[in-house]
């Protein structure tokens, strides 16, 4: 049995959740914050068996686009109210996956 952890962008999470379910996978999915970008993330968690991983990842991959947006180098609250900042390409989306061996496994 596997422990299948995604963290995807808000904005393909109901596209990965609906993709995952619909192809027989059980998710638990939870609002959660980058570090980096301070952006919304969905992290999911997947419990499956070994042979299903393969194809859960297949999933994410496909439902988690790469995109390009802008950000701005400095928050404006942070230089005062009349700062201009500067917008820089950001690449976020796609998925980072963990996946790990579980030991015991209990549905009550």
């Amino acid at each position: 049995m596997k422990l299948i952890i995604a963290i995807v962008n808000s904005d393909d999470s109901t596209s990965v959740q609906s993709a995952l379910t619909k192809a027989g996978y059980f998710v638990t999915k939870l609002s959660t914050t980058g570090g980096f970008l301070k952006k919304g993330n969905t992290t999911f968690f997947i419990g499956t068996d070994d042979e299903k991983v393969e194809k859960a990842m297949e999933i994410i991959k496909e439902n988690s686009k790469k995109r390009i947006e802008k950000e701005p180098t400095v928050s404006p609250t942070e230089m005062g109210e009349f700062f201009a900042p500067i917008m820089v390409d950001v690449l976020v989306g796609g998925a980072t996956v963990f996946v790990l061996d579980i030991e015991q496994f209990e549905k009550f």
